[in-house]
Formats: structure tokens, sequence, C-alpha cells
């Protein structure tokens, strides 16, 4: 591997840097923001970053080798520098930051209020506007327990759409609606205002208001035990047990009247995991995992101020309407940690910003919190310890993979970026091309691009996947030497000279890669190197892999490189062509899935659109008229034999048998320019 020196040019002007408080970005050569990060004082904080490079944190010395250019705003408060640098952390994504990643995905209990009829379900993934949520849990089957002994209580529906659906125009409920588990609204049991209002108990109970509804239906079982009805007041007393059992499933750790959340971090000098415990009315209502690559070697204090500001960011007081109720969905009055940052004063004057009210951050130190505290601290060097089994290999070998493909391909340092690029047709029509990016060993989503090719040549599938080859390299790489002079305009003035607003970003495209790879061999290969060549690029490497014999090509070179099979370079590659293999084919179905509908008939030569009408309104869809024989395309009025010959002809031209699995999201899309 290249070793790593920091920037000579880098360090700004003695002097010129402000003893103020403030907010840093340092750029990649390319104008690309690749750190954010604050300080009291600037001064102080950016000339650490140049005094001493080789007693930098590992992770330091990448940002500082990898930089370019600095520059930085002032600002008034510590409460002005959290928000502007959380904003700018949320706009640019800087690779160099740290990132909380959870350590699974976790479960929630959800009541859909977004419905006519509120449903209680297990939901996971993104939060949606009015939905109440309950937890995280641990397991799936914890929140299918807790239902089930609730249901019995407050009977809300929990079945899908399609079921509920099929029961209204049955008129019969399912199962649950027979054994009194569900109020049955799908056949007129109870009215949409009764079954709300079963919701919201069920809501108010599962948000701590726990004791309200026990006392009620005691009353209830004497008043009922009272008039000799009997078979009524054990019922009610089989719903009070039921209530107390589901009670029992949550812990009570702390007084009624409390709600916290509670923070722990384990650490070591690479890495740190960090455990949230959620308290709702004093009970442990959900519980929370992150882990983190540290870049800096920053104290707890600093991981603590980093993580609510990624955590609690996104929350605001206009979210307490749906989010009050969920016991991680909002800011508590009280947040407790292991360690206070340096101003937590500030912390907790932006915390109640958020909020819309009063936060207090601070660490316990006796009692029942302090050893809850110590409960989840031990939580958090557990789920330490077992990220560090699981990703210690994951983090070798992606630094292993990346020297490989260095030390095969000649390269002068490791391929940090690398773009692959992969054509898909259909039938020689419809031509699309792919381009995913990897960006130290990981899929970065956010930066793939899609291309619809604007000619196939008449020649082969080879020739056309060759020609589209060289197309979409030179398109990209144009765009790349124009984007780049614009941004180099853009951002071209002294550094430190920033007033605050985010001034423009190089574009996408004007961000090289280090390594090209294209799916196929020697000639696709000899096409991409040939688009560089007339664009006069030449500061970046190509390869291609072959899918036959797994071989890597080289432009111009007679034989092709063997990478070890069971290597961990060839297996990255394999990696990054297969995803653009992948996208490439999601593009390629959908422009499938285009061309067989009405405007796939737009093509056929003496079709109007009377007789196209005619056609969908005859066979109902373009896929059976796709199907249909040229005799019965010809029992159409108006449509001739020649015309049914040639309908056929040419919706049956745009089948194709390729295909993927199913899109994994989280792409861009764009036509490449």
């Amino acid at each position: 591997m290249v070793g790593m020196t920091a920037q000579p040019k880098l360090r700004p002007k003695p002097g010129s840097i402000p003893t103020d408080p403030g907010v840093y970005r340092f750029r990649d050569s390319h104008g690309r923001v690749i750190y954010v990060g604050k300080a009291k004082n600037l001064r102080a904080r950016l000339s650490s970053y140049f005094q001493d490079f080789a007693g930098l944190h590992p992770r330091t010395q990448s940002m500082v080798a990898t930089a370019a250019d600095v520059d930085w705003t002032v600002v008034g408060t510590e409460v002005e520098a959290l928000q502007l640098e959380y904003s700018w952390i949320k706009q640019y994504d800087p690779r160099f930051n740290v990132k909380y990643r959870d350590d699974k995905s976790y479960p929630y209990l959800a009541i859909t209020f977004n419905e006519e009829f509120p449903r209680v379900q297990v939901m996971r993934g993104a939060k949606r506007k009015g939905v109440r949520y309950f937890g995280p849990y641990s397991h799936v089957w914890a929140i299918r327990e807790t239902v089930d002994l609730l249901l019995r209580v407050f009977p809300v529906r929990t079945c899908s759409a399609g079921v509920f659906k099929r029961a209204k125009s049955s008129g019969r409920p399912c199962l649950l609606g027979y054994i009194d588990k569900c109020a049955a609204p799908c056949v007129g049991k109870v009215t949409p205002a009764e079954h709300r209002a079963l919701a919201e108990d069920f809501s108010s109970f599962m948000a701590g208001d726990t004791n309200r509804y026990v006392r009620g239906i005691e009353q209830q079982m004497r008043a009922a035990a009272g008039e000799q009805d009997y078979e009524r007041a054990a019922r009610l007393r089989d719903d009070i047990q039921a209530l107390r059992t589901a009670l029992e499933k949550q812990s009570v750790v702390l007084g009624e009247s409390t709600d916290c959340d509670v923070i722990a971090f384990a650490e070591d000098p690479l890495e740190a995991a960090v455990q949230v415990f959620y308290v709702r009315g004093g009970r442990i209502r959900g519980q929370r995992g992150w882990v983190v690559d540290k870049v800096e070697d920053v104290g707890t204090g600093r991981l603590v101020e980093q993580f609510i500001a990624q955590t609690y960011g996104a929350i605001g007081p206009g979210d307490a309407a749906d989010a009050a109720d969920g016991a991680a969905a909002a800011i508590p009055r009280e947040v407790l940690v292991s360690e206070l940052p340096a101003d937590p004063g500030a912390v907790d004057a932006w915390l109640a910003e958020h909020r819309g009210g009063p936060v207090s951050l601070r660490v316990p130190k006796r009692g029942d919190k302090k050893s809850l505290l110590e409960t989840v601290a031990k939580n958090a060097a557990q789920a330490l310890a077992r990220h560090k089994t699981q990703r210690a290999g994951d983090l070798t070998t992606r630094s292993k993979a990346l020297g490989e493909v260095q030390e095969a391909l000649g390269l002068a340092e490791a391929p940090l970026r690398i773009e692959c690029y992969d054509v898909a047709n259909l039938q020689g029509t419809h031509v699309v091309a792919s381009m995913v990016v990897f960006e130290d060993g990981m899929a970065r989503k956010s930066e793939y691009r899609r291309f619809s090719i604007r000619g196939s040549g008449a020649g082969g599938a080879e020739q056309n996947d060759v020609a589209a080859m060289h197309e979409v390299i030179k398109r990209r790489f144009t765009r790349y030497l124009e984007e780049s002079e614009k941004s180099g305009e853009a951002i071209g003035g002294p550094a430190g000279e920033s007033d605050g607003e985010a001034g423009p970003e190089p574009a996408k495209f004007a961000y090289p890669p280090n390594l090209v790879v294209v799916d196929g061999g020697r000639p696709q290969v000899d096409a991409a190197q040939r688009a560089l060549d007339e664009l006069g690029v030449t500061d970046i490497a190509v390869c291609g892999l072959a899918k036959r014999l797994e071989e890597v090509w080289l432009p111009g070179d007679d034989d092709p490189v063997i990478l070890a099979r069971a290597g961990e370079g060839l297996y990255l590659l394999q990696r990054v062509r297969d995803e653009a293999h992948r996208f490439a084919n999601t593009y390629h179905r959908q422009m499938r899935a285009k061309a067989l509908t009405g405007s796939a008939l737009d093509d056929v030569p003496g079709l109007g659109p009377a007789r196209r009408n005619a056609l969908l309104k005859h066979f109902g869809s373009v896929r059976r008229l796709a199907a249909a024989t040229v005799a019965e395309i010809g029992e159409v009025p108006g449509i001739g034999a020649r015309t049914a010959a040639t309908i056929q002809s040419m919706l049956n031209g745009d089948r194709d048998t390729g295909s993927q699995g199913p899109d994994q999201g989280g792409a861009q899309q764009s036509n490449g320019g």
C-alpha cells in the first residue's frame, strides 16, 4: 500500500485562522466535502491536524492525506455551531464523518391511525406520518406476545388490507372476530368511531396510562359480581390478569412519572458502540443499539454530542403529536448519559429547541438511575464485543481486497473509488447501461446512474455492446470534464472566506474514480480506453471482468490478468460487476415494461388512435395482444392481415428472457447526460 503523507499546501497561513468558535469543512482535490467538524477555538482545533501527522488517529491521517483545502464559518454560540455542523453533515454526507449504523433492524409495534380503521402491526424501517410507534423491541415475538394479551381487552384490528377487504365483501369476519380478539369492524359490529376509540385506548395503555384501565375493569368486575353476573365477572377477571401479564413483561425500573432516554458508550481507539434504553412511565419500553467507526481520537463526551445531534436532529416540536406515544419517537424530558459533552448547556438548549420544552442532560450519580446506566453500559460493551467479532474480518477484508486489486493491476494507489459499467439491451433495441459506484469497498447507491443509449448499430450483440460501452464512457467523462471545470471556478476562493452560506458543490459527475471496471472482455475494455483517450483523460485506470472465466483484462494486453480464485481482490471485482449487472437489468426490465404498454403500438406504421383503442379494447392489454396470433389480431374491425402481421412482429420482437431479482432500491436515476 502507498504510504500517506500530509498535504503540504493544505495548512492555512499562520494567523489566518480566527480563534472564535465555528464549523470547518475539509475538501478533497475535486471540491467534495469529506469532513465537517466544529470547535470552540478554530485556530487551536485546525492547527492540531498539521502539527504531528504521525501522531494522528489512523482515519484522521487518511482524511488529512485526502484533503486539499479547508474552510470555516465563524458562529456566535455553541448552539449555532451544533446546528450548523448537523446541517452540513446532513447536506454533504462526508465520507470521513462518523455514521451511526444500526447493529440490527429493530421491529416496532405500530398503530396505523392514518387509516379509517386503525391496525395494530409489526413495522420496521422508516417512520410514516400518522402512525404511532412503540419500541423498538429486541424480538418480533415479544411484540406478538404483548399484542395477543392486549387484544383480549382492546380488540383492535390486526389483519392486512387484503383480509379486511375479503371479510367485508363476504360479510363474514375472520377467526379473531369469532373469538372476540377483534371487534370486527369489517362486518359492521362496531362503527369507525368506536373502533378508533379502542385503538386510542390500546395506544394509551402502551404509552404508560395503565393503572386507569386496570382500576376501571376492577370496578366493572365488582359490579358484575354484585349483580350476580358471575360469567361476566370471570371474563373481566381474566382481562385484568391479561393486562397485568403484559405489564410484567415490561420491567419497572424508575418512578411511574419518569420519562427518559439512557445512553451509554463502550469504545476502543478505532470503534465505539452505543446502547439506548427508552424509559416511559418508569418502564423500559424499548432498546436500540448503534456502532460507529471513530474518525478522530475524541473522548466519550464528543461521541455523546455527535450521537445526540444525529439521532435527535430530525425531530422538531411539530412532530410531538404523532410521536408522543412512541417510546423512541420523541425527545424525552430527561436524557441520561455516561459522560457530558464539553458544553452541556449548549446541548441542553439545542435539545430544548427541538423538543419544544425543557430537557435535562445529565450523568446520574446515585440510585436507580445510576444502576440502570450501568446496565446499559454493560449492554454496550457486549454489543461492541459482538460487533468486533462479526466485523473485524469485514474491515480487514475490504482493505486486503483493495490492496490485491492495486497490486494486480499495477496501480499507484489503492482504488478507493471504483465505477463499474454494464450494458443491457432488448433484442438490439432499447439499449441501456448502468454505472455503479463503490467507495472503500462499499456500495454508494446514492451515486448510481442509468443511461439510455441514443442509438444502436446494426451489427451483432457484441458489436452493439462495444459501441454502447464507448458511448457511455465518453458521455460520463465528458460530463466529468465539463463539471469539474465549473466546480473549480465555483470553489476556487481562498480558504476561510466563507459567509456561512453553503456554496455551490461540485456535481456528482465531477468526482472521478480511481478505477473504471467494465463488464466484458478485451473489446469492451478497449472501447472504454478509447473513449478516455479521445477525451484526453489519462489518470484513470481501466479494466474489464469477463464472466466466462472471471478473467481481468487490461487495455491493449493480449493476455488477461489472473487473480487468485479465492482472493479478496477478485471477490470485490465480482461484487462490483454483479451489482452493475443487477442495476442495468432493473432498468432493462423497466424499459421492457414500458415497451409493452399502449405506447408500444405508437411505432406501428399506419396504426392510428382509433384502431389502437380498438385493439386494446378487444384484447384488454398489450400483453394479451402480443400473445395473440395474426389471425386473432385480424379479427379486430379495421385491422388487415398485413397490419396484424406487423403488430405481432413488432410486439414479439421486443421480448427478452434476461431478468434479475428485484431492485434493492436507494439509487438515483439519470440518463447520464
